[in-house]
């Protein structure tokens, strides 16, 4: 590893390179900034990424003629790019990114991380994102990280050596967090409902958000829980403290907190850090289905957009507009579905911010299905939870419209009647 100033190593950069992000609370805005500034020097940089933090420059004018962006999660900072012909979006499941970076179906010119100082081994850690960030620093041709005493010293995967990066720059910022909130009233129902469905012994995997939040809440008086999921933030730490997550019955990596990024407050950065107890893997490992099928009782909480009368589940668009991502959704939906006594679970709030209902008679136009209605188990919102497994589109149009908004139902009972002519 060669040290230069963020300007040398961005120098390397030419037109028609292709140039991987790592994402979450390791995007290295120094790098992408000071890339940024040669805008006017380039022409058709290829930029490649899952979700970023940072306010994204090279997706605003006039950056965004130079830089062609490639998506595959679509965070706020990104979201009204990808929209327009300044960006794109990748579907893909998580599971497989690798696969477009180890196959060079998508080749890498090079990548840009943000690592922790080396040890006196000479060995550095990606931190708390190595998710697809391990995987795309084996295939780029040339490796420019930012080192950076602030960012954790994560045990697992991500530990590299300096012979692995051609330039390093050193800072002393740090990285970026995601403060908690309290969840509302509706967001804590729908945590109720779901924490019920969670048994002992139970082998969670859980995003970031209210309601994964308020599930945690709601799960203080269970026991020997395990966590072995695709992030996770500062909602598990007081369930640590209470000794309710031990991972004890976990089949694979007994006793041990596994995911591929984690994103919080200092607190959680601070747990991470030097702590054997939590490995950090790629996705490929996280996300694979079959693996995730062999824990225990995996209990995977996700949430939607939209849900339609049989079952489809919408949580990336909203109609044609590219809101998210396809992400884990259905690396771990099919996952729990296939564990010994797992539960796939959906849950969100059955009415949108606006008062929309959130259970539909069909999804939008242009509505991407993430989750198919054959992979569809459970459906939780504030007013209780249904199990679709099993089924007719009939039955789980009627099951859904019990958990509807009160506002809502006597329409969507109407709107069933019409789809399914029941009145004939």
């Amino acid at each position: 590893m060669r040290i230069v100033t963020a300007e040398e190593a961005v120098s390397e950069v030419k037109s028609n390179d292709t140039v991987f992000f790592q994402g979450a609370s390791m995007t290295p805005n120094l790098l992408i900034d000071k890339l940024c500034d040669r805008y006017q020097e380039l022409e058709n940089v290829k930029i490649i990424q899952i979700h970023t933090e940072g306010e994204a420059r090279y997706m605003q004018a006039p950056y965004d003629d130079t830089f062609n962006v490639y998506s595959f999660f679509v965070g706020a900072n990104v979201r009204k790019g990808v929209n327009t012909n300044k960006g794109d979006y990748i579907p893909i499941f998580l599971s497989e990114i690798h696969w477009l970076f180890r196959r060079n179906t998508i080749p890498l010119d090079f990548a840009f991380i943000q690592v922790s100082p080396p040890d006196v081994h000479g060995f550095c850690s990606l931190g708390v994102s190595v998710d697809i960030a391990l995987p795309a620093l084996d295939k780029a041709k040339k490796v420019i990280a930012l080192v950076n005493p602030q960012v954790p010293r994560t045990h697992g995967d991500g530990i590299i050596h300096i012979n692995r990066i051609d330039y390093g720059v050193h800072i002393d910022n740090p990285i970026h967090y995601s403060a908690l909130t309290e969840p509302s009233e509706i967001e804590f129902k729908i945590g109720k409902h779901v924490a019920e469905l969670v048994e002992d012994g139970a082998t969670l995997q859980m995003g970031i958000g209210n309601i994964p939040n308020a599930t945690l809440k709601n799960l203080t008086n269970h026991k020997g829980l395990g966590i072995d999921t695709e992030m996770f933030s500062d909602g598990i730490l007081p369930l640590l403290e209470l000794g309710v997550i031990t991972g004890e019955h976990k089949k694979i990596k007994r006793g041990k907190i596994v995911t591929c990024f984690a994103m919080g407050t200092q607190r959680l950065y601070d747990f991470v850090d030097d702590n054997p107890s939590v490995h950090f893997k790629e996705a490929a490992y996280t996300n694979d289905t079959h693996r995730i099928s062999l824990q225990p009782k995996v209990t995977a909480i996700n949430s939607a957009i939209e849900i339609d009368f049989t079952g489809q589940v919408c949580a990336d668009t909203i109609g044609p507009y590219q809101f998210s991502g396809v992400g884990g959704q259905m690396d771990f939906i099919r996952g729990a579905s296939l564990s010994e006594g797992g539960k796939p679970i959906i849950a969100m709030p059955s009415v949108t911010k606006k008062g929309h209902s959130k259970i539909v008679p069909y999804l939008k136009t242009g509505a991407g299905v993430t989750t198919t209605r054959a992979h569809v188990h459970y459906v939780a919102t504030e007013f209780g939870v249904v199990n679709l497994f099993g089924k007719s589109l009939k039955e789980r149009a009627r099951a859904l419209i019990s958990i509807a908004h009160p506002d809502h139902q006597e329409e969507l009972n109407r709107e069933m009647f019409f789809r399914f002519k029941l009145g004939e």
